[in-house]
Order: structure tokens, then sequence, then C-alpha cells
């Protein structure tokens, strides 16, 4: 275990004292419940990266017990130290991410107390690497209750509406009831990731989607492709290229590589909080803009691959058809045929409940955006049509004429919410905003649901406030003037 600096745990002493004197957390207040013997647990969440310890903190500082599954060891949950590839984060250093407020919880914080003032001003961005660091420790100041290496292999709904979860942890398998659930599980968390179909007709060990994990030392004297020019494409190039790659082409399909990032443009408190009641129409013509103009690769991950003479940048050459030779592939191209020995799929994700199993039993009652709203010609976008049409609580609801209520005692916390609430859960510039929202909601919806019970305490409870001896009775006023 790593030894901590002084500076380190000067800062976890003012952390506890910043909770302190906001009154975090707040006490307990959901009566525990059982179920034919079966403690119930409060909120179940998915996923122990960034999203599900941001939001299980806010439950907590609500009073809320929440508990986290994940499939990783511990200290490996999420993409940062595992299958993302870039050197460092996009998003700006100054962004507050998950510290839901409190200023000794960010990672700004947390390097100072490590490096000094100067060394922040000095930091261009995080490195990948620390961030897994920041977050490991806020796993632990905050004390989130993770179990990992906890799969969770399938969620059924009970007819009384809550969430029957089989979960496996090595070779033993065991039964959760939650009456909520929460899926923080990323940028795939409905589905996985997205490969044209001619990747079927390609062997497997010719190929890998830039999210697998997957050896990149293997690459070393071989010519490789990468379909993209995201920032997926630019990190798995760059990797290669490093990796002793003899060559790297990447097959772009545009004309050219969008120079801006419109999110970024539009960022502000205004649309987080906002975005989630604009009419649908304004909600599509958002998501549908950003979706089409596309986000640019990062400058500095960009850089790390023209920096090498043997990378290739092709614009303008979508796939024709990939031919293979033995282990050898032709990628036919408008710019030519590439002879390549392996090819790197940086082509995103979607969403695609069939890829997710766990949520067979429910998934088909699910009501999505395709239900929702139909788009005008010309703006049609089969991934926020794909998207899960949520409540105002980030609950999942039941198709037209489905009698499910337990659907809505699920939430989903990472990306298909974006469609429904916009980019609050699961990037890191809104995350504390959308888990402050979810927390709240599932707070006001456990309230609600206990109502009788609540009611029961308010006139049960007898803590006097005076006893009685506080004052002396009044004369009538006749008796005064005899006083």
């Amino acid at each position: 275990m790593t030894t901590k600096n002084n500076g380190l745990l000067a800062l976890e002493a003012r952390l506890k004292e910043e909770l302190s004197l906001l009154e975090l957390p707040a006490k307990d207040w959901v009566p525990g419940r059982t179920l034919d013997g079966h403690v119930l647990v409060d909120v179940a969440i998915i996923g122990g990266g960034m999203a599900g310890l941001t939001v299980a903190t806010a439950l907590k500082h609500l009073g809320i017990k929440a508990q986290v599954y994940d499939r990783s060891p511990a200290g490996f949950e999420g993409p940062w130290a595992t299958t993302a590839r870039m050197d460092t984060l996009r998003s700006p250093k100054q962004l507050t991410g998950p510290a839901l407020g409190i200023p000794s919880l960010t990672f700004r914080a947390w390097f100072e107390a490590q490096f000094g003032q100067e060394a922040w001003q000095e930091l261009d961005k995080i490195p990948r690497l620390q961030w897994m660091d920041y977050l490991r420790w806020y796993r632990q100041v905050m004390q989130v209750n993770v179990l990992n290496e906890h799969a969770v292999e399938r969620v059924e709904l009970h007819p009384e509406g809550h969430l029957i979860l089989t979960i496996r942890n090595h070779e033993t398998t065991l039964q959760v009831i939650a009456r909520r659930l929460i899926l923080a599980t990323g940028r795939d968390g409905l589905g996985g990731p997205s490969v044209p179909s001619f990747a079927l007709d390609i062997p497997r060990h010719l190929w890998a989607h830039s999210a697998d994990v997957y050896d990149y030392s293997s690459l070393k004297g071989k010519r490789v492709g990468v379909i993209g020019a995201g920032a997926s494409a630019m990190d798995s190039a760059g990797t290669a290229l490093e990796s002793g790659a003899a060559s790297v082409d990447l097959l772009i399909r545009r004309n050219d590589i969008p120079r801006i990032n419109k999110g970024k443009g539009a960022g502000s408190p205004g649309l987080t909080h906002g975005y989630a009641q604009l009419s649908d129409e304004w909600k599509w013509r958002f998501r549908h803009y950003i979706n089409v103009q596309q986000v640019p690769p990062p400058k500095g991950s960009t850089l790390r691959v023209s920096q090498h003479p043997n990378a290739y940048f092709n614009q303008g050459c979508s796939i024709d058809k990939v031919e293979v030779n033995g282990d050898v592939l032709n990628v036919h191209t408008p710019k030519g045929v590439f002879t390549l020995d392996f090819l790197f799929f940086a082509t995103g994700f979607k969403i695609d409940w069939q890829l997710r199993p766990e949520y067979a039993s429910f998934s088909s009652l699910v009501r999505t955006w395709a239900e929702r709203y139909q788009a005008p010609p010309g703006e049609e976008d089969a991934e926020l049509s794909a998207c899960p049409d949520l409540g105002a609580n980030f609950e999942f609801q039941a198709k037209p004429g489905v009698d499910a209520p337990g659907i809505a005692n699920i939430y989903c916390f990472s990306y298909p919410a974006v469609a429904s609430h916009g980019t609050v859960s699961g990037d890191i510039p809104a995350i504390s905003d959308g888990a402050k929202a979810i927390a709240q909601g599932i707070a006001a919806s456990l309230f609600n649901e206990d109502v009788a019970y609540h009611y029961a305490q308010l006139q049960a409870f007898a803590e006097p406030e005076l006893d009685g001896d506080e004052w002396v009775p009044a004369a009538p006023p006749q008796d005064r003037e005899h006083e």
C-alpha cells in the first residue's frame, strides 16, 4: 500500500472538516425492508467507475445506502487503466468532475496536495493513469461500498416492483434483491462496440476494436490499418506506432477530419440544467447536430500520431471491400488497395440490447426514442432512436400498453441517457450534476413509496423541545392588580 505524504493527509483532514460543515452525509432514513427473509438492498449500482462512484456518493450524502457491483478487480474499474490508450484526458484540467461541489474532493486539490501549486500551473492535461489514481483515492475517502469481481449476469423484475440480480463472484453465484437499480455502465452501457458488417468476414485474429483489451506489442514490424479519425483512432494508431508497428494507415471516410468540438461550444450550466426540459424537437436538434458534426480528436492525440514518419492519414478513404489472403488483408478503397497485417476498427459503440444478455428479461419492455419521436426527413439518427426514453429521474419507462411497473425502478446513468438528459451521465464536465439529479429523484421515489411508514414515524416522534417549566402560567387579568 502506497504511503501517503503529509500534503495528502492534510487534504483528507480538510475534506473531513468540509463534510462536517455541510452536515454530510445525512443520517440514514430509508427503512430496512425484507422479502421472504431476504434483506432488500436500497439501491444497487452496476459499475464502479467514475459514474458509479459519483452517484453512490451523491446517494450517501442524502442518507441512502448504495451497494456497487463491478466485474473488474479493485482499482481497475472503468476504461482508464485497461482499454483506454490516450496519454492524457481530453477534458480541461480545471473541471471539477465527480467532486459534487466539495472543494477538497476535486482532482486539483488532490494533485496540489501531493505536487504543489506550481506543478498544477505547469500541468497541461491530466495524465490518464493519474486520473485513475485520483478515482481510487476518491473511492477510499468517500468510503464507497464496492464489491469487485462481482459480475451481474441477470436482472429480473419482481412482481412487487423489486429487481432480482443474479451475481457471479468467481465460482460463487448469489442472488440480491434491490428496491432500485442504477446502470452506471459507461459508454457502451446498453450495447457494445460497433463494427461494420464486413468485419465479421475477417478472421478474428486479424482485427480488433479500439476498445478491446489487446496486446499492442504483438504489432511490432506489422502493417497496421486504423478505420476512423476520432480520439480512439488516434489512441490506437499512436499506441501501435509506439509499439513498433512498421506502418500505420488511418483510413478516414471523410474528406477532412473534423476540426471543431461543437459539444464544447455548447457547454454551459444552462444546457446542463435546461436540456431535460427542452421540447423533443429541440433535444433532437441539439444531439443530432453534434452527432453529424462529430467530435474531432484531441490535438495532442493527433500530434502523437503525426510525429511518426510511418504514419499515414488517408482521407476520403471509405472501405469498398476487404479481401483475406492468408494472414494478409487487402483493403480496397477509392484511394487504392492497402496491404495490411492487422486492422483496428475505431468505429465507436452502439446501443444494442442483444449485446447485453443480462438485461434480456426486461429489455424488450423498455420504451425508446424511436417510439417517442419521429425525426424530420433528413434528420434521422439511428443512435438517438435507439436511446431509451427516460423519465424525469433517469428511470426507464415501459412501452405503451406494457404493464411493467418495476421498469421505473431501473435507472440509466450511462451514455444512452444522452437523448433524454444530455451529457450528464458519463462525461467529466457535468457528472456531478447528473449524479445529484438522479440521487434526488431516487430519494423522492423511496420516500413516496414508504410514505405511510414516514407518516407513522412523524406521529410517533416524541422528543420534547420544551419540558413545561420554561415559563409560569399568567394569572387572569383581574388578578394581576394585586400582584
